[in-house]
């Protein structure tokens, strides 16, 4: 079985990085942790594509996602960047395929395309772009993974879709991974987004507690079915928050960790929220259920300390149970 894990780095979208003051140091703090997590050992990090801070607006730094990844990839060497998730309508599909192709190049392929139809209404409002209903949302995603996939491999591509069209695009250099980046695609919407994934995705990533998250793989399961994909070529992964502590008590003690101030009890039951053994457990069960790519943010960030039991004390245990 192959297992993958990564980590999200502090980009500030979280407000995780208000505690430091200049943004200098912000995004020192930024790189020294991008450069921990491959020293770690992880496979992959991740960024998030925002403007805004969440829950709400609040004049903090956010670093971008591109140009984020293009720097870390320039303090790193072997480990996965991606983006979880991109929003399809923020870049005209044909910039957002020469973006792509180049972070592929200058990070000696190691470019992992997040993609999804994006949902932060104040960032679209706040930088001009259109709101457009979820289904036309998904539609612009539907075609900018098309446009994106044969501008990585066509010398020329025409295209005539809804909302894109392209007369001769060019995109040279082409990505150094063959026969491509792994193509993933966030959301759980059911009826719309998840066919989307059964068509066109490499990799699926929708949250969920144990219950939720099976649904949704049935769900995708039965979009497969339908228009002839095995849905077991298709990587299942997951991005919940992670908060690791020696004991039990710390956990405890520490309270709700969640940004949007979820409830104590309901955070621990959807995220990886425990001791060393516990999160091993949970990420077992979602193992079970058919996930092998976990990508957590850690929620005591700027400091590491889950980052470090996550990648020396759970990791290991997992992959030793799954061979």
């Amino acid at each position: 079985m192959d297992l993958r894990f990564g980590v999200f780095i502090p980009q500030g979208w979280k407000m995780e990085l208000a505690s430091i003051a200049d943004p200098a140091a912000k995004w020192h703090k930024a790189v020294e942790i991008a450069v921990l997590a491959e020293d770690l050992g992880y496979d992959s990090l991740w960024v998030y594509d925002h403007f805004h801070n969440v829950p709400v607006p609040a004049h903090e730094t956010m670093f971008e996602c591109w140009t984020t990844l293009a720097a870390i990839s320039q303090r790193t060497e072997r480990i996965m960047l991606g983006q979880m998730v991109g929003c399809a309508p923020y870049r005209e599909p044909s910039i957002l395929a020469k973006i792509t192709s180049n972070i592929d190049v200058i990070s000696g392929g190691r470019l992992i395309w997040g993609i999804g139809a994006g949902w932060y209404e104040h960032e679209f409002n706040g930088y001009g772009y259109e709101f457009p209903a979820p289904s036309d949302r998904i539609r612009m995603l539907r075609e900018t993974v098309e446009i994106v996939t044969a501008m990585w491999s066509e010398p020329d591509v025409s295209y005539k879709g809804r909302h894109y069209t392209l007369d001769g695009a060019q995109c040279d250099p082409k990505p150094l991974q063959s026969p491509r980046p792994q193509v993933l695609i966030g959301g759980g919407g059911e009826q719309l987004t998840l066919r989307v994934v059964a068509r066109l995705g490499d990799a699926s990533n929708f949250g969920g507690k144990p219950d939720e998250f099976a649904h949704k793989c049935e769900v995708l399961r039965g979009h497969c079915d339908d228009v002839g994909r095995n849905y077991h070529d298709i990587q299942k992964t997951w991005s919940p928050e992670v908060f690791v502590r020696e004991s039990e008590q710390e956990i405890i003690d520490g309270g709700t960790r969640s940004f949007v101030g979820e409830p104590f009890d309901s955070w621990v039951a959807g995220n990886l929220v425990g001791t060393p053994e516990q999160v091993a457990e949970k990420v077992q069960q979602y193992i079970e259920l058919g996930c092998t790519g976990f990508y957590p943010w850690c929620s005591d960030y700027p400091d590491t300390e889950t980052m470090r039991l996550f990648a020396e004390r759970v990791i290991p245990e997992v992959r030793a149970v799954n061979g």
